[in-house]
């Protein structure tokens, strides 16, 4: 066995402990989940021909344990509108499952974590506003004296989110295309199943967006946790597996996409970018990308800043650089290992860019149709908003809402040109 795959693996089961069935051919472990917890669920999963092979094989490994599905659901549209967790909390309100099971990607699995927390606290869908930042969802049950959410579990079926088995619920307003954020540990799914086999239906342009949006939990997390903390050991194991799985193999993926071996390493890749979410939050690539979600996939927005914020966080990340040197290595035609400081900084992040150029994505946000000022306008507000304030204290170089203008702003000028001369360093 590949050992940063032995190494991935060891680390996702000490973190999911007994919890999580992942790698290809563990999707029967489904029926022996749902059955602790009830035998009439609710079941999430997508009408379209696609995924016609799909529901068949759940639906058979559901009948083998002779579960009961008292309703079905089909999956969210992309990234969770809000109508979309209306609509779901108020089936689960009227079907009162014993469980909820719901297989799909990441937005599918956001919008029933949401619509379990609406069903669940709420009589309505009223007061969805008050749940989006960070433990409020764990503040409300404790108000309500309310123990637990349904029972919820995922089966992931696109390698990307983590949202399988992490705190987080990506929820969008169309109205004005702006992502909010559900933070909260109650929201974890109980149980999760991801065969990574399912991800050979994943077409190009969803396989680089979902391994890019893995890739941006890794660094991100990696880039903002605290060296002297005694977790460091463990977050830089998690976030630079993850990097270097995705980093040397996706590349190989986009050309052969029925390889299940690949499909493998860029599954337990992006699930290793979930578990790193768990243990500290992502920051400035993430916050933005929230306010692109009209013109770009989130992971693609995310690849794209991730360079220009490598830049500004240097001064305090030049350490860490350091490791990222041998994995960019390739993508650079300088001698990474031999630079020092910003230098380090800028080279790695050319070597970034290099990497995006390399697998078809855009390097500068000039180069997105549709993308005008407006884009930085709202991304520039978006990063005030005191619920998302958790994004700019997860920063390496933290910054208050007040100084957004002053910083932000210029690493996403530069973005927008593809010049990091505009970068503003912090004093």
């Amino acid at each position: 066995m590949d050992e940063k795959i032995a190494k991935a693996e060891k680390l996702l089961k000490d973190y999911t402990k007994g919890k999580y069935a992942f790698g290809t051919g563990c999707i029967d472990s489904l029926g022996d989940f749902v059955s602790e917890f009830g035998k009439n669920i609710l079941l999430i999963i997508s009408p379209n021909e696609w995924a016609k092979a799909l529901r068949e094989k759940i639906e058979k490994v559901l009948n083998d344990k002779r579960i009961n599905i008292v309703a079905r659901a089909d999956t969210s549209r992309e990234n969770s509108p809000v109508e979309d967790v209306f609509a779901l909390a108020d089936l689960i309100r009227t079907s009162k499952p014993e469980c909820i099971v719901c297989v799909g990607g990441g937005s599918a699995i956001d919008t029933a974590k949401a619509s379990n927390v609406l069903a669940s606290l709420e009589k309505d869908n009223s007061r969805i506003e008050k749940y989006f930042g960070a433990g409020e969802v764990g503040k409300r049950m404790q108000e309500l004296k309310v123990r637990n959410l349904y029972p919820f579990i995922a089966v992931q079926v696109a390698s990307g989110s983590g949202s399988h088995i992490s705190k987080y619920a990506n929820i969008t307003d169309l109205r004005t295309s702006q992502k909010k954020l559900i933070i909260d540990e109650e929201i974890v799914p109980v149980r999760a199943v991801f065969d990574y086999s399912f991800t050979a239906s994943m077409p190009e342009s969803l396989t680089k967006d979902g391994a890019l949006d893995g890739f941006s939990h890794c660094l991100e997390v990696y880039y903002g946790f605290d060296e002297k903390n005694k977790d460091f050991k463990l977050v830089e194991q998690v976030c630079l597996t993850g990097i270097s799985l995705i980093v040397e193999n996706l590349p190989y993926l986009i050309n052969d996409l029925e390889d299940v071996g690949l499909r493998e390493k860029i599954g337990i890749a992006t699930d290793l970018g979930g578990y790193a979410i768990m243990l500290y939050g992502t920051n400035g690539a993430h916050l933005n990308s929230f306010s692109f979600v009209d013109i770009l996939p989130h992971g693609r927005a995310c690849a794209i800043l991730n360079p220009y914020y490598t830049v500004f966080f240097t001064p305090s990340i030049e350490n860490k650089l350091r490791k990222l040197a041998p994995i960019y290595q390739e993508y650079s035609d300088k001698d990474l290992s031999i630079l020092k400081g910003k230098k380090l900084g800028i080279e790695i992040a050319r070597a970034m860019t290099e990497f995006s150029r390399t697998i078809g994505f855009p390097t500068a946000l000039s180069e997105v149709k549709g993308f005008n000022d407006e884009h930085i306008r709202r991304a520039v507000n978006a990063a005030k908003n005191p619920q998302l304030e958790s994004k700019l204290k997860n920063m390496p170089v933290p910054i208050t809402s007040e100084e957004v203008e002053l910083y932000i702003k210029p690493v996403l000028e530069a973005a927008k040109e593809g010049d990091f001369g505009k970068i503003k360093f912090r004093e």
